[in-house]
């Protein structure tokens, strides 16, 4: 069976464990408090214990696994804390960042086509790609932004006007940065995998794969939401 009708045949799979996926994640949200920050702690967990297992394939010499083991630690723990410690505001804009990057680089990518980015780490990402992510998730970014200063009270055309201009039009470039961030992820893991010799982390989630497959671009783009709100 080739690729793409093994993509087809699994279709239904990949929809329904997606739908429980984001059931899970949004009563998480609603719940909040210490439900979120556990789910997010538990999410980084099961992530990390599937890098540890790629790391334990990919390397061989005691030294290069536990050096990457530790450094897995630190990068997963840290990514984990920054999204514990967001409020809801922007941890929602933050996941809509990387969800809005897939999303774009998925159907920009895929009507485009065109020269890949990475052919021997990542064969399906292209620079067209990337682009629709950076595209998507400025506007979802910008968009994040003028609802917030709408729903603070801005109302009059020349603030609205001023903000698109200065804060609005800023979400929007940072939105398009960390799409790129959020694809560095993306390949870093995809990277791991190759030198892993696997083509999913895990298959704890029928049609997606494991958890890492699913948070590679989150826990990138964490750490520099992190860094940019001074968590760092």
């Amino acid at each position: 069976m080739s690729e793409a009708a093994a993509k087809k045949s699994d279709l239904g799979t990949r929809a329904i464990s997606a739908f429980v996926m984001l059931a899970i994640a949004g009563a998480a949200l609603w719940l909040g408090g210490a439900v979120l920050t556990g789910f997010i702690w538990l999410v980084a967990l099961i992530g990390f214990g599937e890098f540890v297992l790629l790391v334990l394939k990919a390397a061989r010499k005691p030294a290069w696994r536990i050096a990457s083991i530790l450094a897995g630690a630190a990068y997963f723990g840290t990514a984990a804390w920054v999204m514990a410690s967001l409020d809801l505001y922007y941890l929602l804009a933050a996941i809509g960042v990387v969800i809005f990057t897939d999303t774009g680089a998925y159907f920009i990518g895929r009507a485009i086509g065109g020269p890949k980015i990475a052919p021997r780490i990542s064969p399906s990402k292209t620079w067209a790609g990337l682009f629709g992510g950076m595209l998507f998730a400025a506007v979802w970014l910008g968009m994040v932004a003028g609802a917030f200063f709408y729903t603070a009270g801005y109302h009059g055309w020349l603030e609205l006007i001023d903000i698109a201009w200065d804060d609005v039009t800023g979400a929007a470039v940072v939105g398009a940065l960390l799409a790129v961030v959020a694809q560095a992820g993306d390949f870093f893991q995809s990277w791991l995998k190759r030198r892993a010799g696997v083509k999913d982390s895990s298959k704890l989630i029928p049609g997606h794969g494991g958890v890492f497959d699913r948070i590679d671009g989150m826990l990138a783009v964490a750490l520099v939401v992190g860094f940019l709100s001074g968590f760092g």
